[in-house]
């Protein structure tokens, strides 16, 4: 724990103050290393702070552009490139994914639609075959891997988060109705970070010193099955970490390849490892860079050149499987749709249904709030155990919104 003397930065609008307050709680009380949060409402930057140290060892502050790995959250900003896409008439969400990529219709995936890919139920969740860096920089030869994998269930009737494969799939699903075939980083780079003036990478340049890096703080696989039962909290948040700690569960697949957990944890701090373009993990930035995109498609989407049918689209109620709605991977009742994470009831986040965004392991979260006009970000670098909900971000958000309500 860092403490009180951790060095608090940033600025909070006037009426937004009560969001500072807890931010220095969560350093004081919470046990936060070094974090960053920030808020837009109605295109407006309301929150933008940062503090404690982007590395304890050593001392270091997090500093104004410091940038941090924020796992799964980088869904969502992947999400937000087929958006796009959707908005320029390259993509039907609900047409077959081999209507674009002829190849993915091998092993009985010929009627899995985009929709269904995006929503975590095509059954794509574990890939069979080993993968290592060569193969994921090498995106024809991962193509190949993923066209043919086999789904797990029949496409549409289950749920399964697709913990790292999702961001594979979409990457070539874009790569193959993208005119100039770019891969998903780069047109995140060309079509939403130089629009915005954010920075935000997925897949990490080399250019980028470690430096500017935030030392993350993890746990190791012992750490995490001696906790698992304490700090879950719920019959289903200890149902996913036993079955995420057993080699021969779908959840422990869906989140190991590549590498055993050990390895991925060591990754962390490879450089080779964080230039790849995995857009359900690699996403490096700074948290105001999310906030701010977030916040273009929750105040009507034009810097984006996003209009109303795809916000419509994002904002719609998910659909859900036809057979089991509870997630195969991460044992709850929670809803994606379109590559984003919803709300529901066990999971709440933003002021309505119609929120979208995407949570990642540790602690951090992104939103759009379409109908509060809110685009909102959080990220540490000292990793949390909930499953969803990490404590730090939730009196953070509720703060945010105490805040709109006054």
């Amino acid at each position: 724990m860092v403490g009180r003397s951790a060095p608090i930065h940033g600025r909070v609008a006037p009426g937004f103050e009560e969001v500072r307050v807890e931010f220095e709680r969560n350093f004081a009380r919470r046990g936060e290393v070094g974090a960053a949060c920030a808020a837009y409402h109605q295109g407006r930057p309301v929150v933008d702070l940062w503090g404690g140290y982007r590395d304890a060892r050593h001392r270091a502050p997090w500093e104004e552009d410091t940038l941090v790995l924020v796992f799964s959250a980088t869904k969502g900003l992947a999400a937000m490139t087929l958006a796009v896409a959707h908005a320029h008439g390259w993509l039907d969400y609900d047409a077959p994914v081999a209507a674009y990529w002829p190849e993915f219709a091998q092993a009985g995936k010929e009627r899995v639609t985009v929709r269904q890919l995006l929503a975590h139920q095509a059954g794509l969740c574990a890939v069979d075959r080993p993968l290592d860096v060569d193969l994921l920089g090498d995106l024809d030869a991962l193509a190949g891997v993923l066209a043919a994998q086999r789904p797990a269930w029949e496409p549409g009737t289950c749920q399964g988060y697709h913990a790292l494969s999702i961001g594979w799939y979409e990457g070539e699903l874009l790569r193959r109705v993208d005119p100039r075939q770019r891969s998903l980083g780069q047109f995140f780079q060309d079509e939403i970070a130089r629009p915005l003036g954010i920075e935000f990478y997925i897949g990490l340049p080399a250019e980028v010193p470690n430096s500017r890096l935030a030392a993350l703080k993890v746990l190791s696989l012992a750490d995490l099955r001696l906790r698992a039962h304490a700090t879950t909290g719920t019959a289903a948040g200890r149902r996913f970490f036993r079955a995420v700690c057993n080699p021969t569960s779908l959840s422990f697949r869906a989140f190991t390849n590549p590498g055993p957990t050990r390895k991925n944890l060591a990754a962390l701090r490879d450089r080779r490892f964080l230039a790849l373009e995995i857009p359900s993990a690699t996403g490096i930035g700074q948290v105001r860079g999310m906030a701010r995109a977030y916040s273009a498609l929750a105040t009507g989407g034009a810097e984006l050149g996003v209009g109303p049918e795809t916000l419509s689209a994002l904002a719609a109620p998910p659909e859900p499987p036809s057979a089991d709605r509870r997630d195969q991977v991460l044992k709850l009742d929670i809803h994606f749709a379109l590559g984003f994470l919803r709300p529901s009831d066990a999971y709440r986040f933003g002021s309505s249904d119609r929120a979208f965004g995407a949570p990642g392991a540790g602690g951090s979260l992104a939103f759009a709030d379409p109908d509060a006009q809110i685009g909102y970000a959080y990220a540490p670098n000292r990793m949390g155990m909930a499953l969803l909900g990490d404590a730090r971000e939730q009196a953070l958000q509720d703060a945010l919104y105490r805040c709109l309500g006054r």
